[in-house]
């Protein structure tokens, strides 16, 4: 069945997808009917995505392969697990999720970028991070074996899920937790970057091998023709793989105990639904290895693929992207990349690592300028980190940056192989602090907690862009384990020195006195905090001085206990939880000083904040507005005389 959007004439009067409100509505139309449901499903992403942003070449990729499951399985009886989530939007519009709830995609109120188990009962797992599914899918099919119930579990996998090592240590578990689990192989031969690696090339040679499939359709043909024929093929599977495959070779999925079926065409939806059918009735363990492309449907997305894999809002007639202001900065992730490809240009000893996210992170720039000092190693953030701390042993300067939310993922690297052995390993965490439309899976809002409890490391956050590239400067000759926390998106507009100054290690910055209230900000919210000190001093006659604190760790312990010594109340500003983050750090040096003081700390409470249309919204949302911290920081003004000692809120 041809489903290209060339073969599809533009249809009249009501459109399929309006009568869709869930999956039984799916099967109930008839073959013919598909490719039109497919176009319209396009059409609908397209529309919504170039007006909201959102990951607009992966559900288009992922259509027919969608329609297809849902004609062949039962949600939410049988169960889904998509792998990080964000082609999950045509299985959101499948299930109920239409309408203006989708076209309220990624803002307030409206539907999530990913799925979420409580958005909908045929969300059977949540995720936001690649590598999940495998290891989601099994403990489900696990649980549905020891309950001893009958639905289908599928795992929906991207081949870049296969280059995490948390995929892998699942395949290497599946044969020994059930005999009956799906295992669809979306392959598109990206991630959001191209993919990289052994298994990309692997993949690759089976997708382009017309006779692999063929011997083995040939060989099963003949040994379920024999008789007690399917109990024979049983035995000759078994046997292959235990005598190194004498016959033909296994591929690397039957070596797991999987069934391996495929290539399979990914846009036909005949053969999707035929192999989907043979899947769910398969006894055994089975892989369906589906070629799709990667944006189909919209040329600007298949010409680019990594830009539209989560794209601002663009015409979909050009897929240009909406121009920003006349006069937006460039982005953090731009200054970084700028900076550390001059910095690498000069010193051959520095070098760049990415998990498969180059143009996100701003290192295109560095490839761009020193190919041969770049790396991507895919998505595998703890294999990065070690990676890094190894070239560190022997005079190399890494430098790794991973979005803070991913870095959460090597953790035990951080710890046991940088921090522990105390290399020089600098860590550029871009989307510290909200990622706002993406949601709870994507806000770097735990960093400065998960990191500040570890020994051996330095951990800032620059007010600015030229500040982010004294930090940079600083770190690469730290000699020490470094951390720099920035914000997504636009800076500050400030202009950065022609040569970069290294800051002194521990000292904060006073940008504003003040005696009867001191803020103590950091990163972003040294702007708001500005903002607050000149409305207090305007409105209530209060003296309000800022200090960048610009290190978390060290903090700049002296500067604190002389304005704790002097000044009635010290007000914390952060865009981070509150709990184990920079106010935290605050009160503990006031309490290892045995100083009595006053502080009021403003950050995030203690919850996973939801995705919303802009920051303000959700600051708004959880008592972070302007007035709302005014007004917080003015009470705890007036009744600090009778409040006890480092009070929290």
């Amino acid at each position: 069945m041809n489903t290209s959007p060339e073969a599809l004439a533009p249809t009249n009067g009501p459109r399929l997808l309006d009568g869709i409100r869930g999956p039984a509505d799916v099967k109930g139309l008839s073959a013919t009917q598909l490719p039109q449901l497919a176009q319209e499903i396009r059409d609908e992403i397209i529309a919504v995505t170039s007006t909201n942003g959102g990951h607009v070449g992966p559900n288009l990729g992922v259509v027919e392969l969608t329609i297809a499951l849902h004609r062949v399985f039962d949600t939410p009886t049988d169960q889904f697990v998509f792998d990080v989530a964000h082609q999950g939007y045509v299985h959101k519009l499948l299930t109920g999720r239409g309408g203006a709830f989708f076209h309220n995609l990624r803002r307030t109120g409206g539907a999530s970028g990913f799925l979420m188990r409580g958005e909908s009962a045929h969300d059977s797992f949540g995720a936001g991070h690649a590598g999940t599914a495998l290891s989601a899918a099994l403990g489900m099919a696990t649980a549905r074996d020891l309950r001893g119930s009958h639905e289908h579990v599928v795992a929906l996998c991207g081949d870049a899920a296969f280059t995490c090592g948390i995929t892998l240590e699942a395949l290497n578990n599946v044969v020994s937790s059930t005999k009956r689990l799906v295992v669809i192989l979306n392959d598109n031969e990206w991630s959001i970057a191209r993919n990289v690696g052994a298994i990309a090339r692997y993949l690759n040679r089976l997708s382009t091998s017309p006779t692999y499939n063929k011997i083995h359709h040939d060989l099963e043909k003949f040994f379920t023709g024999l008789p007690g024929g399917h109990d024979m093929h049983r035995v000759y599977m078994k046997w292959k793989r235990e005598t190194k495959d004498f016959f033909v070779e296994s591929s690397l999925f039957e070596k797991f105990g999987l069934r391996y079926l495929g290539p399979i065409d990914g846009h036909n939806l005949d053969e999707l639904v035929k192999n989907l059918e043979f899947a769910r009735n398969c006894d055994t363990p089975i892989l369906l290895h589906v070629l799709t492309k990667k944006g189909r449907g919209l040329n600007a997305a298949i010409s680019s693929p990594e830009k539209f894999h989560g794209a601002s809002p663009y015409d979909p007639e050009t897929g240009e992207s909406r121009k920003a202001p006349a006069g937006t900065p460039p982005n953090y992730q731009d200054v970084f990349g700028r900076a550390l490809a001059t910095f690498a240009q000069a010193d051959r000893r520095i070098v760049g690592i990415t998990g498969a996210m180059p143009s996100g992170t701003g290192l295109t720039h560095l490839e761009k300028a020193c190919p041969g000092q770049f790396f991507d190693v895919g998505i595998a953030e703890e294999h990065a980190v070690l990676f890094a701390a190894g070239l560190a042993t022997k005079g190399i300067k890494p430098v790794v940056a991973i979005y803070s939310t991913f870095l959460q993922r090597a953790y035990d690297q951080i710890i046991h192989d940088v921090a522990l052995q105390n290399l020089p390993v600098v860590f550029c965490m871009d989307r510290a602090g909200l990622s706002h439309n993406d949601g709870p899976t994507h806000h770097g809002l735990f960093d400065l907690s998960y990191l500040r409890c570890v020994p051996n490391i330095t951990l800032m956050q620059p007010k600015d862009e030229d500040e982010l590239v004294d930090m940079l400067h600083t770190s690469l000759v730290l000699n020490a384990p470094a951390f720099i926390r920035y914000p997504r998106g636009a800076g500050t507009g400030v202009k950065i020195k022609d040569r970069p100054a290294a800051l002194p290690i521990g000292q904060a910055e006073v940008l504003r006195q003040g005696s009867n209230i001191m803020i103590w900000a950091i990163g972003p919210m040294i702007r708001e905090a500005l903002k607050l000190a000149v409305r207090l001093e305007a409105e209530e006659n209060l003296s309000v001085g800022v200090v960048n604190a610009r290190f978390v760790k060290p903090l700049d312990r002296a500067l604190l206990l002389s304005h704790a010594a002097c000044i009635p109340l010290i007000v914390t500003m952060e865009d981070h939880v509150q709990t184990g983050g920079f106010g935290s750090a605050v009160l503990e040096a006031l309490q290892d000083a045995d100083c009595p003081a006053v502080v009021e700390r403003i950050g995030w409470p203690d919850k996973f904040i939801e995705h919303g249309t802009t920051p303000e919204d959700l600051r708004a949302a959880h008592g972070l507005s302007p007035d709302e911290i005014r007004q917080r920081v003015l009470d705890r003004w007036r009744n600090r005389q009778s409040a006890p000692v480092t009070a929290e809120v």
